[in-house]
C-alpha cells in the first residue's frame, strides 16, 4: 500500500518557539524549478535576474498556519496555507509594494523562530486574499498593514535547507 505509515512520534524537549521572523516573496513564475527530497527543498532555480524579496517582521506579530482540508465522501485531501504578516507604519512605498503583491501569484519562504525555513505555495502559489491598512486610535496603537496570503496545496509546506535559504535574495 502506497500510503502505509512509517513512523510514530515521541515527545522530546520543550524548546520550540512560535511565530515567524521574516518572509521572502517571489512571483511564482520566477521560480523555474525546485528539487525536494524527503520533505526538504535541496535546490531552487530562479529565472535570470529574479530573486526573493525579504520582509523583516516585528517579533510576536506574524504567523504561518497550514490547515488540513479533507472530504471523506469524495476521497479528497489538500492543505490550505495561511500566512499572516504585520507591517508597521503606513507609508507610500509599502502601499505600492502591497499593490504589487496583490497582483501576483506568489511563493513565500517563511523563517520561523526556530531558524527553520518553510516553502509556501510550491505547487499552486499563494494569493493576497485579505488585509487592512489602519491608523489605530490611540497613540500606542499600531499604524500599519495586516496582510493574509492563502493557498491550496496537495501537501504541507516543505522545509528549505540552509544552503538554499542563504541564496534566496541572490539574483538567478
Amino acid at each position: 500500500m502506497a500510503c502505509a505509515l512509517t513512523q510514530g512520534y515521541t515527545l522530546d524537549c520543550r524548546d520550540s518557539l512560535g511565530g515567524i521572523t521574516e518572509v521572502y516573496f517571489i512571483a511564482s513564475s520566477d521560480v523555474t524549478s525546485t528539487t525536494e527530497a524527503s520533505g526538504v527543498i535541496t535546490a531552487l532555480v530562479k529565472a535570470t535576474g529574479k530573486r526573493f524579496y525579504k520582509y523583516e517582521l516585528t517579533k510576536g506579530t506574524s504567523m504561518l498556519t497550514e490547515n488540513v482540508a479533507s472530504n471523506v465522501q469524495n476521497g479528497t485531501l489538500y492543505f490550505t496555507p495561511e500566512l499572516t504578516i504585520i507591517l508597521n507604519k503606513l507609508q507610500a512605498n509599502t502601499r505600492n509594494e502591497i499593490l504589487l503583491l496583490a497582483q501576483n501569484r506568489l511563493i513565500a519562504v517563511a523563517k520561523d523562530n526556530n531558524g527553520k525555513y518553510w516553502y509556501v505555495g510550491k505547487t499552486r502559489s499563494l494569493d493576497l486574499t485579505a488585509g487592512s491598512a489602519a491608523t489605530g486610535t490611540a497613540e500606542g496603537d499600531r499604524s500599519g498593514y495586516t496582510l493574509t496570503f492563502t493557498g491550496a496545496e496537495p501537501s504541507l509546506a516543505p522545509e528549505v535547507n540552509s544552503a538554499v535559504a542563504a541564496a534566496l535574495t541572490t539574483a538567478g
